[in-house]
């Protein structure tokens, strides 16, 4: 059943992904209560989302978070729900530069155990069964296995936001032989770390799990970690959804 559903995942990310593009250069962007930007894009993404889930897994409650952001908000979640981000970079689309992600995750128990990740403007999706993960071009093809790297000698790569840098980030990094960054947007930087590519994603910021649950779940099966910065577990299901600072690592924490 699981590698089934994963494979619904998927072909749903691929779906929602085409109907972001679909409204890519005509997306008009209004401000919530937060500031933060939406779009038709985002709302007609989650509202495809949603509606998958619910016939996939009547019984799982969905936490999305255009629906968070309404009048009249879901409560705390169990358990068991589905955590997404129907339109993961809302800036980075509305910018045109391609650096967004459609973002579907599986909490049991306070951890992802799968996770969908679909870069629509790139023709990429990234998925995990909770021990492995994978990539493949979302219109078919081989799905290629993908694993972290143990940093190089030469030093660590980071992956830093485009949108959303901080300074206590930055300061973090001083502590780290790092000696490379790349700049991306959205949960694109977690898959930076899972295919090798980079070393370590710090994010001292505000975000919400949503934002978090689908790349964590992709970069850890593919042997990374999040750890808040003490070193202690990343979990969901926190008060409000709200996440504390974290660190993404490729390979195991210092």
């Amino acid at each position: 059943m699981r590698t089934g559903l994963l494979d619904e995942l998927v072909a749903v990310a691929v779906r929602a992904g085409s109907v972001i593009m679909d409204h890519r250069g005509r997306a008009d962007a209004r401000l919530k209560a937060d500031r933060s930007p939406v779009t038709d894009a985002d709302e007609a993404a989650e509202a495809l989302i949603i509606a998958a889930l619910n016939r996939l897994t009547p019984d799982i409650p969905v936490i999305a978070e255009e629906m968070m952001s309404g009048p009249a908000p879901a409560g705390e979640a169990g358990a068991l729900f589905w955590l997404v981000d129907p339109l993961d970079g809302t800036r980075e689309f509305l910018g045109g530069n391609g650096e967004f992600t459609v973002n579907i995750a599986l909490v049991e128990e306070r951890r992802v155990t799968l996770a969908v990740v679909g870069a629509p403007a790139r023709g990429l999706i990234y998925a995990s069964d909770g021990t492995r993960s994978w990539c493949r071009q979302a219109n078919g093809g081989e799905a290629v296995a993908i694993r972290t790297r143990q940093p190089p000698e030469s030093g660590m790569t980071a992956a830093m936001s485009r949108s959303h840098r901080d300074r206590a980030s930055e300061t973090f990094l001083e502590s780290l032989p790092v000696t490379d960054e790349i700049i991306g947007g959205s949960s694109l930087k977690f898959c930076l770390l899972a295919e090798g590519r980079a070393d370590v994603y710090p994010r001292f910021g505000r975000t919400m799990e949503w934002d978090t649950a689908a790349g964590h779940g992709i970069l850890e099966a593919a042997g990374g970690a999040v750890r808040e910065p003490d070193g202690g577990a990343f979990l969901y299901g926190k008060p409000g959804f709200v996440n504390p600072p974290f660190v993404a690592w490729g390979s195991a924490p210092p």
